[in-house]
């Protein structure tokens, strides 16, 4: 889908393995130029565990031989990605924009709430512990990391919405002793995967028009 008004592309993947999607999103940014539109991918993963740049390994807790653990070159710690989790991979040419990491992190929260917020769920934009992404009573429900290379962003942001979240107590989420995961599901138990996604693409659009400037 080419969205006139954001001058971007957006892919939907379906399901795919994490390490697959990682190898296209970084081919893609090595590949791209000044003219290179960019893009959104929204996607689900097979079930993986991933590690930021800054993971550390006393943030296992427990070893799951059924699901593969990556390293990745984004920021952060570890996390969990399965079905039933919408992802949204942001390609976006932060230089062109004119917009910082900042403002981007900014945004994909601003996203993640008023998501919830349309759907009659209240979150929370503070920060726990000065970790980026969206909380609810202090139980995380999406999570952000991000790389930026040569003013390009990859990598994204993850909403937990009808998943199996006993993985993540195998880990210490983003790093954090005891961080308590949540998803839309137990909020709102008729929620759809594709209710969630189109709101989170139109939402994402509108922000980022607001806050470009090209």
């Amino acid at each position: 889908m080419y969205n006139y008004k954001n001058n971007l592309f957006v892919r939907d993947l379906g399901i795919e393995p994490w390490v697959l999607t990682y190898k296209k999103m970084n081919n893609f940014t090595e590949q791209r130029n000044l003219f290179t539109l960019d893009e959104i991918w929204m996607v689900e993963h097979t079930p993986v565990f991933t590690q930021g740049r800054t993971s550390k390994k006393e943030d296992i807790l427990y070893i799951n031989n059924k699901i593969p653990l990556f390293n990745s070159n984004r920021g952060g710690k570890i996390t969990y990605h399965a079905p039933g989790q919408q992802l949204m991979y942001v390609l976006i040419n932060l230089k062109k924009r004119n917009i910082g990491i900042r403002i981007l992190v900014s945004i994909l929260e601003k996203t993640v709430i008023n998501v919830l917020f349309n759907i009659g769920i209240k979150a929370d934009k503070l920060l726990y512990n000065y970790n980026p992404g969206v909380y609810i009573n202090n139980k995380k429900i999406a999570s952000i990391g991000l790389k930026i290379s040569k003013g390009y962003s990859l990598h994204g942001i993850a909403i937990n919405v009808d998943m199996d979240l006993l993985p993540f107590t195998y880990i210490n989420p983003c790093g954090f002793h005891k961080l308590k995961m949540i998803q839309i599901k137990d909020l709102v138990p008729n929620i759809k995967i594709p209710i969630v996604k189109n709101l989170i693409i139109n939402e994402f659009m509108k922000l980022l028009n607001k806050y470009s400037k090209i």
